[in-house]
């Protein structure tokens, strides 16, 4: 894996082939490229300057840009869901649990967030989109993770209180509130996460070994 940022040429290059592949509906061609790109540069710059402004950059207009959009996103998801992915290795308690807000349906950011993880050699426990707040409740009692990062795309779903009383019944618990969704003020104890790098660095100060 490089350790020197992604130069601009690669960048471009790999921009346009994951967008041919997507133009082409081909979910699988473009989950072997995010993977391989992953491979060579590390997920951080992968997600951040590559697979992100091109998602970004696709507004759905059209019924032919919804399918190349759905086909990006689905490719994207199983490439990361596959990046050094150990499929028997079991995840102890106190780690990391990662979930959707309640009705976020969004939540590729956390996809992207499981393979840095995975990359730096911890685990997480990765529970996807729009889980309600009793069921995380209950998946933290259940797995007795010390850390839990709720996901947030839109202000719709980042709701600041939901953080607050969350945290109030699991003090013990570090709580994050990640994605562009929390526009809110999140107060004390739990803190929101502006950056995919710091969501990054701050569960992997507390990740499933």
């Amino acid at each position: 894996m490089l350790t020197e940022p992604m130069p601009a040429d690669v960048v471009e290059a790999a921009r346009k082939r994951l967008a041919v592949a997507a133009e082409d509906l081909d979910a699988n061609r473009i989950a072997a490229l995010v993977r391989d790109l992953a491979a060579d540069a590390g997920v951080v710059p992968v997600w951040e300057r590559v697979c992100r402004p091109l998602l970004g950059g696709l507004r759905g207009h059209s019924a032919t840009e919804i399918a190349i959009e759905h086909a990006l996103s689905e490719g994207v998801r199983i490439g990361l869901d596959g990046y050094r992915r150990d499929r028997g290795r079991a995840l102890p308690p106190d780690g990391v649990l990662l979930a959707g807000a309640e009705q976020e349906a969004h939540c590729l950011g956390l996809h992207a967030l499981a393979a840095a993880l995975r990359e730096q050699g911890r685990g997480c426990l990765l529970l996807g989109p729009a889980l309600p707040w009793a069921a995380l409740a209950a998946a933290v009692v259940r797995a007795r993770p010390h850390t839990v990062l709720v996901w947030s795309q839109t202000p719709l779903t980042g709701r600041a209180y939901r953080l607050v009383r969350f945290g109030r019944d699991f003090p013990r618990v570090r709580l994050f509130g990640a994605g562009p969704g929390w526009i809110e003020p999140v107060p004390p104890p739990s803190v929101r996460l502006t950056t995919f790098a710091a969501a990054v660095a701050a569960c992997g100060a507390g990740g499933w070994p």
